[in-house]
This record gives C-alpha cells, sequence and structure tokens, in this order.
C-alpha cells in the first residue's frame, strides 16, 4: 500500500499511533511475511485501530480514504468490472453518481493497476475518483461476493454468458430454483437453497430484453408470446431444468426449477423420520389402503412419496406413478407425466386397468380423482398420494370438502404423514452452548402439554454463526419434522360418525399421535436444527 515501509512506520510512532515496539513486532512478522507492508502488518495484529490508522494513512499519503462494508457498497460490482479484473488489480467500485465512479485500492502506488481500472472505466464514459484501504479489506469484501455467489455472476459477459453464469452457479449453491426478475430499475436475480431465497446478482435495466430472448430461446419457448408459457433447457447434462415465465408489470418474469439427474433417494431415517420408523414400514406396505403426504407447497412431499416408493420397489411387485413432472427417475417403475391434456384422474382410470400393485397419485385436487384413488385402494391396491394441509387431521376435513364420504375415507386411508422441512445448523461453523432459562421453560412445557418426558441435563444447542460453506446463514441442508396419524378402528368409527376435527385430533392424541411440534423438540434436543428455526416453521414462540 506504502512502498515505502519504515517511514510510514516511523511517521506512525511520531503520530503516537503506535510505539516503536510494535513496529519492531511488525517487522517480525515482515520477515515471514515479506510481501506484507507495514501498515498491513499493523492493522492484521490490531496494534491501532483501523479507523484511527485508515485516517493516518489518507493524511500520510495525501489520498482519500475509506473502509469498505459489504453493506455500503452501493453498486452491483459485476455490472462494471469483472471480478477476475478487481481481484488482480486488488480494487473494488463502490459507488457511482452522474459520470463519476468511485473506485478502492488496496495499493494506489501500483500504477499499472490504477490505470488499467481507470482505463476500463475512461471507456464507459466515466470519471474515476480513487481511495485506498487496506488490502484485508478489499479481500474481504470479494470473499463476502463470492461466499453471496455473485463472483460467478459477470453480468459484463454477452447475454448467453450471463445465463449460462447464473445456472452454473446455482448448481454449485446447491439452489433448487432460480428467480430472474424485472424490477423497476433493474432485473434481480434470487436463488432458493434451503427453502431460503437470496438475491445473487443485479442485472441492468438495458439487458433485460435480451435477457428475455435468450431464456426463451434455450427453453424452447416462443419469442413473441408474452403470456405464461413452460418450457425446458437441456444444455445441462446433469440437470433437469424446467422454465415458467409469467408477465408482471416490468416485463417477465422466469422461474427455472434445478433437478439433478443422478440424484440419489434418502432412506426414511435420512429423512428425518421419528424413531418408530418400523410401524410406520409396516403400515406402509399393506393392500387394500391408502396413504397421504399432507403439507403446504414447497414442505418435501413428494421426496418422501419417493423415499416410500423406493423402499416399496421389489422386482416382483408392479409399480406405477402418475406425476405432474416426473421429477426422479426410478428404475423399476412405470412412471407417467400428466400434461393439460391427460389429467390425474384420466390416467388414474387406465392405470388401474394395468394391473398394478401400488399406485402413486401425485396429488389428489378434486372429488373425482380422490374417489378414484379411494376405489383403488378398496379393490387390492396400494395407494399413494399427496393433499395440501396444514396437518394429518385436516385431510380429513378436506376429503370431506371435496364431497368424499367418511365411509370411503375410513374404509380406506390407513396413514396420514405430514411434513415441515427445516434448515440443520452448518456442521462448520455451529457453535455449541447451553439452553438459556427461556428456552427450557418452552420445550419443557411443549412437551409436557403433550405427555412427554424430557431431561435436558446434559443436553445443548448451537449458535448460528454463519461461513462460506452455508452462504453466512449458520445453516446448511434441510430435514423433516414429521408427524404421522395411522388410522385404527377407534379413529375410523369417529371420522364414519362425522366428529369434528378438534374431537378426532383428541382421540389421537390418546392414541398415542404426536404432533409436528413434538418430533421439532425431539430434533433441537438432537442438536440437529434450532428452536428460533423450528419457531419459523411452526411458531414456538
Amino acid at each position: 500500500m506504502d512502498g515505502r515501509r519504515i517511514p510510514i512506520g516511523i511517521e506512525l510512532v511520531r503520530r503516537g499511533l503506535v510505539s516503536e515496539q510494535d513496529i519492531n513486532k511488525a517487522l517480525d512478522y515482515q520477515k515471514e511475511h515479506p510481501n506484507k507492508k507495514i501498515i498491513e502488518i499493523i492493522n492484521i495484529l490490531n496494534l491501532c485501530s483501523e479507523e484511527k490508522l485508515i485516517k493516518a494513512l489518507g493524511e500520510i499519503l495525501g489520498e482519500k480514504t475509506i473502509l469498505l462494508t459489504y453493506d455500503n457498497i452501493m453498486i452491483n460490482i459485476p455490472e462494471y468490472i469483472s471480478l477476475d479484473i478487481a481481484k488482480k488489480n486488488k480494487a473494488i467500485p463502490f459507488e457511482i453518481s452522474g459520470n463519476r465512479i468511485k473506485v478502492c485500492f488496496a495499493n494506489t502506488f501500483n500504477k499499472a493497476a490504477v490505470e488499467t481500472i481507470r482505463l476500463i472505466f475512461f471507456n464507459k464514459g466515466l470519471i474515476m475518483e480513487q481511495y485506498v484501504t487496506f488490502e484485508k479489506n478489499i479481500e474481504n469484501i470479494l470473499n463476502a461476493l463470492e461466499a453471496k455467489g455473485e463472483q460467478y455472476i459477470d453480468t459484463k459477459a454477452d447475454t448467453a454468458g450471463i445465463i449460462d453464469s447464473i445456472i452454473k452457479n446455482a448448481m454449485k449453491k446447491r439452489a433448487s430454483d432460480i428467480h430472474i426478475e424485472p424490477l423497476e430499475k433493474e432485473v434481480r436475480v434470487r436463488y432458493r437453497v434451503d427453502g431460503e431465497l437470496i438475491t445473487v446478482a443485479k442485472i441492468s435495466k438495458e439487458k433485460q430484453s435480451q435477457v428475455i430472448g435468450r431464456l426463451k430461446a434455450i427453453s424452447n419457448m416462443y419469442q413473441e408470446k408474452q403470456e405464461s408459457q413452460d418450457g425446458r433447457i437441456v444444455d445441462y447434462p446433469d440437470f433437469n431444468i424446467r422454465v415458467s415465465s409469467q408477465k408482471n408489470i416490468h416485463g417477465e418474469k422466469f422461474v427455472l426449477r434445478l433437478l439433478k439427474k443422478d440424484s440419489t433417494i434418502k432412506g426414511l431415517t435420512e429423512l428425518g423420520f421419528p424413531n418408530d420408523e418400523k410401524l410406520i414400514k409396516a403400515s406402509f406396505n399393506r393392500r387394500n389402503s391408502m396413504t397421504i403426504m399432507a403439507a403446504p407447497t414447497g414442505e418435501g412431499k413428494t421426496t418422501t412419496l419417493y423415499s416410500i416408493i423406493d423402499y416399496l420397489n421389489r422386482p416382483e411387485i408392479n409399480i406405477t406413478t402418475i406425476e405432474e413432472p416426473v421429477e426422479i427417475r426410478i428404475p423399476g417403475l412405470n412412471q407417467i407425466e400428466i400434461n393439460e391434456k391427460l389429467r390425474f384422474a384420466d390416467s388414474l382410470r387406465t392405470v388401474l386397468r394395468q394391473d398394478p400393485d401400488i399406485v402413486l397419485v401425485g396429488e389428489i385436487r378434486d372429488k373425482e380423482t380422490a374417489e378414484i384413488a379411494l376405489q383403488a385402494g378398496q379393490t387390492g391396491h396400494y395407494v399413494l398420494s399427496t393433499i395440501h394441509t396444514i396437518d394429518c387431521i385436516e385431510v380429513i376435513t378436506r376429503l370431506r370438502k371435496m364431497g368424499v364420504s367418511e365411509y370411503d375415507i375410513a374404509s380406506t386411508v390407513g396413514t396420514v404423514v405430514s411434513q415441515r422441512l427445516v434448515r440443520k445448523v452448518c456442521p462448520k461453523c455451529a457453535k455449541q452452548r447451553v439452553f438459556t432459562d427461556d428456552e427450557k421453560n418452552i420445550i419443557e412445557n411443549i412437551l409436557k402439554r403433550y405427555n412427554v418426558d424430557v431431561n435436558l441435563e446434559n443436553k445443548y444447542t448451537y449458535t448460528t454463526v454463519g461461513c462460506d460453506e452455508c452462504n453466512h446463514t449458520g445453516y446448511y441442508d434441510r430435514i423433516g419434522v414429521f408427524e404421522i396419524l395411522l388410522l385404527n378402528d377407534e379413529i375410523k368409527e369417529a371420522v364414519v360418525d362425522g366428529k369434528s376435527n378438534i374431537e378426532i385430533k383428541r382421540i389421537a392424541l390418546e392414541q398415542g399421535y404426536k404432533p409436528l411440534i413434538v418430533d421439532g423438540i425431539n430434533k433441537v434436543l438432537d442438536g440437529i436444527t434450532t428452536l428460533n428455526e423450528l419457531d419459523r416453521k411452526l411458531v414456538i414462540y
């Protein structure tokens, strides 16, 4: 940064910011790190406050200085300079006003770096105003950009390059979905990672039409059509990418769903099924029965159904699935993908003439599909399906509202499973700690409500910290929180008698049914997730 190591050190001593002993420490450190400058070393060793040091640096060098943070950068850096160039020249543009752009350097004595960056912005019609900061400060900003994924998205590339970098970076970041959203002044790019949306880039409004055109071209969509469309991208051999477009007031929004082709199907234990897994598995192997997965959208219903199907899959069994769409291809299964012309109900009628043992119906949406599925369960088949409800008990209400008879529900539905996906604490950065008294009270009160004994001695939880591995969220990957309702004779009788949900739940609790919150608390006690994460999904505070 200074190019004159000792003089700056002497000047700092003269100003009373460091002692001669501090300078000697810095010189000793420099012997092992010869590429580091004295003022950088003083900062690294915390021999002087960063604020005083950066102020003195500006006065000594006659330069404008700033301590950059990721939050006070007022522009999307890749919009103005490739991050490779930023790294090479240790320079970060951080603010623009009119035709003037502010750029911070780690070393303004590196004239080649300064002139390289100045020329880049001159060719863009911008006048550069240079600042200086610590090299560590520059590195921290670039590392923060890497954690957010922006360094892989070069929004100054051509349109094909922009889309390619967005998709490839999403794959690296374990994103399930990519949102490309036209806003009033920019096009925002967000990834859904572990169920949460994070902003990773902003593209200039001027490039919006090219980005939309490129997305339509590679998705095999009509270019001129602005109504909703669906398509697929086939340019990435390891992934199935489904694309959906929808017009909004600022243009056309695109959502890309990423499905890894070689995704392995997790076992029930890995998904997070509770300890009574043997009992649950027994209920998954009964003819003349139906299992229903119940959860809101995006909570892993399909993944759990795939796990159950994979558990049941054997050469001597004929399994057919009816899905919209087929998300994972499973060897040995007959998988049917429905569309606008091929409905669930129509497909199910045909499948039942194909001598199936087990039928998976992707979703029950209406009375017709529900009645055919239930009739299949009454005639020697094992049927699995999903319904969008908040818990197991609500499934009975939903089927009733569809017009399904209570007799058909009671005689066919054997198992209902409801679930939520919660984020797991990051194993790389989470810090173990004891529960607070308030947390202990919450846990004890919840479990006591459902007659569950608990001993909190030697039980620990975790403080989420955040690191590059977890995108600085403190969480990495997700696991299911489950409740399982096994419809025994008493519960079936209550259904046939038209009992209310409250009454059915009371009977179920007496029979050993445990709601979602109980499994969630157990996963907190096992150190898998946190009370805060559980509260985010189930509201416990």
